[in-house]
């Protein structure tokens, strides 16, 4: 389970802390969020860990008390103690919030235009 290398360099991870929570189907763990990006997320591997890796997984990451980023994610690398996972559905209103916190930390409005049409494109 890898990603690729061209997802990895398309995609500019922003380190970032907020409360994150793993959930999939009954089962759920809070989690330290490492960084993210468009395309997924990186997270500390909380102990224990029983999650299914053939299963999808539902990651929760609390921006503020009223604003949540909600994606529908699969786990692509689990290694050194990280999971790595890759975004299959993220609705309208949480891409929004998203793409928010990725300009107001890019800083450069063309590098997050360039991020969204490959976005688009994958």
């Amino acid at each position: 389970m890898t990603d690729s290398n061209q997802d990895r360099r398309r995609f500019k991870r922003i380190a970032f802390d907020a409360r994150t929570e793993l959930s999939q189907g009954s089962k759920s763990w809070a989690v330290h969020l490492i960084d993210l990006s468009l395309k997924g997320l990186l997270v500390e591997r909380p102990d224990p860990w029983l999650g299914d890796p053939g299963e999808p997984f539902t990651a929760h990451i609390h921006l503020n008390v009223d604003t949540e980023v909600r994606m529908e994610v699969r786990l692509t690398h689990d290694d050194h103690g990280h999971l790595g996972f890759v975004c299959e559905h993220i609705g309208l209103e949480s891409v929004t919030h998203l793409r928010r916190l990725i300009e107001l930390n890019l800083a450069d409005h063309d590098e997050l235009e360039r991020e969204l049409a490959a976005l688009i494109q994958v």
